[in-house]
């Protein structure tokens, strides 16, 4: 038995290095990613996050790209993960240069 204002569960997560949250919402069924982020507090227990310019995703989906809608836009649905995710600090590619000539060099040791 559905309803027009039905509410449906799903969680916002957000991780530092040190500490990690996961809550868990009950929102109005069309709730958008950006809306169930700025009801669950997460932005208030981590001020520096901005919400205009950090990416966020649905179980590690981009929204706003693939043809995802951007998180303003993205309509959820029961049991999703809005992700927001923290800058990346060392480019994955340079890291896994690095590991390359390390690799090689302990080979040629």
């Amino acid at each position: 038995m559905t309803e027009n204002n039905s509410e449906i569960t799903v969680e916002v997560a957000y991780a530092l290095p040190d500490k990690q949250i996961l809550k868990v919402l009950s929102v109005p069924d069309g709730t958008t990613a950006l809306e169930a982020v700025q009801q669950s507090g997460v932005l208030q227990l981590f001020p520096e996050i901005d919400i205009e310019s950090t990416p966020m995703g649905i179980f590690s989906q981009v929204l706003g790209t693939k043809g995802l809608a951007e998180p303003g836009s993205y309509q959820l649905k029961a049991k999703d993960r809005v992700e927001i995710y923290r800058p990346l600090i060392v480019d994955p590619k340079e890291v896994r240069r690095r590991r390359a000539e390390e690799s090689k060099a302990q080979k040629s040791s």
